[in-house]
């Protein structure tokens, strides 16, 4: 039997549970279906209210989810947790803390290449 999963621009439907971090430390744990906007509209301080406030860019941690009830429960669960094992959690895959989108959107570049554009 074939199981059929929402389709969104030719992709299987995914949501994404994301944690940011500011160069304070604040942390801030999100929700989103579209997880590139979603971080560039927190890096460009166009959404209102927390981010905003503390500007809280910093992408260090993300996980994928199929089904949108169980990407809301780890967003639960993960905002319940004490910041200790929020710590850990992002430390355990990204121990230098970087910015995981940093290069989001950006042409990628071979040494040697020109910077130029070409036709």
């Amino acid at each position: 039997m074939l199981t059929s999963f929402a389709v969104r621009d030719g992709y299987d439907y995914k949501f994404w549970v994301y944690i940011l971090v500011s160069r304070s430390g604040t942390l801030y744990v999100g929700i989103t279906g579209y997880i590139d906007r979603r971080i560039s509209q927190h890096k460009m301080d166009s959404i209102e209210g927390f981010t905003k406030k503390y500007k809280i860019h910093r992408l260090v941690h993300y996980e994928t989810y199929r089904y949108v009830q169980s990407a809301i429960s780890r967003e639960k669960q993960l905002k319940g947790w004490r910041r200790e094992k929020k710590i850990a959690l992002i430390e355990k895959d990204n121990p230098r803390w970087q910015d995981l989108a940093e290069h989001w959107g950006r042409e990628m570049r071979f040494r040697g290449q020109p910077l130029e554009r070409t036709p």
